[in-house]
């Protein structure tokens, strides 16, 4: 065979290798736990991408939720030191800081408690809940504590994604890893539309069966924390909190009635809101709002 034949051969194989590796599906890039003390997970192709600079502010703001603060502060302090703890709902009303919460506890427990291993905070996506089984799989051998997040957890019509977080918190044969908790935060207290369980109710062959059926997930939280619309005082008071933190001077009468214009005209009262008002304020008096 001829020298121009085999380089002929030769580059025909090599385009060969490279159309077969470009079928193969990409190689799951390997996590380092040490990286970070937050990930996300990321469901394919299946591993915790760190997050290096997490969006949260400090427990100090977040005010009008002092009772359930402490709650969850306690049931985390105690999990990362390696003792009982509960999985944990937060429910209610919108904008009054429940996510906000959970990093800022998540924060403020590595910061004050004496661990020999920072707690991890690792956030899941609501569509990738059926998946949980594969990340505690993942999870249970490393050596460190997790706080596995979920924000704005709920299940809609003929979604039966919940049932997989049922066994994955409680059910399953392994049960929950005793390094794993799962924090979650909704809008609903039981995690699914009224008019599903009530159609339920109406329409199941034994309607108490069915009820429980879907009812029973919140279950497997043994803490649930509510929130609710916060006073005029306590929304005040989260507006003059984050002033004082950002450095934003203003007149404190003009920033009681601005505050309160800010609130009538969006219709509502919460953590959000006075967020949003401070943002304006912020930009208004050619102010950045810096960490």
């Amino acid at each position: 065979m001829s020298d121009s034949t085999i380089e002929a051969l030769n580059k025909k194989l090599d385009r060969l290798i490279e159309a077969v590796a470009r079928l193969a599906p990409p190689s799951v890039p390997e996590t380092d736990l040490g990286e970070a003390d937050c990930f996300v997970w990321q469901a394919d192709p299946g591993y915790l991408e760190p997050v290096l600079k997490v969006n949260r502010v400090d427990i100090g703001l977040i005010r009008g939720v002092d009772r359930v603060r402490d709650i969850l502060v306690d049931n985390t302090e105690r999990f990362a030191s390696g003792y009982a703890a509960n999985n944990v709902l937060l429910w209610g009303a919108r904008g009054m800081g429940k996510s906000s919460l959970v990093k800022a506890v998540h924060a403020a427990v590595n910061a004050s408690a004496k661990l020999d291993l920072p707690l991890k905070l690792i956030e899941i996506h609501r569509e990738d809940i059926d998946t949980l089984p594969k990340l505690m799989n993942l999870l249970k051998a490393a050596p460190y504590r997790f706080i596995l997040f979920c924000d704005d957890l709920s299940f809609d019509h003929d979604d039966t994604s919940y049932k997989s977080l049922k066994a994955a918190l409680e059910g399953g044969v392994e049960g929950r890893p005793a390094n794993v908790i799962f924090y979650a935060t909704s809008n609903r207290r039981h995690l699914l539309p009224r008019d599903m369980i009530d159609n339920e109710r109406s329409t199941a062959i034994n309607p108490s069966e069915a009820v429980e059926e879907k009812v029973s997930l919140s279950d497997r939280f043994g803490l649930w924390l509510g929130f609710h619309k916060c006073s005029q005082d306590e929304y005040l008071d989260m507006v003059d909190g984050y002033v004082r933190h950002h450095g934003l001077a203003i007149d404190p009468e003009t920033l009681r009635a601005e505050a309160l214009e800010w609130a009538t005209t969006r219709g509502s009262r919460s953590g959000r809101v006075a967020w949003q008002f401070t943002q304006d304020l912020a930009g208004r008096l050619g102010k950045s709002l810096k960490d």
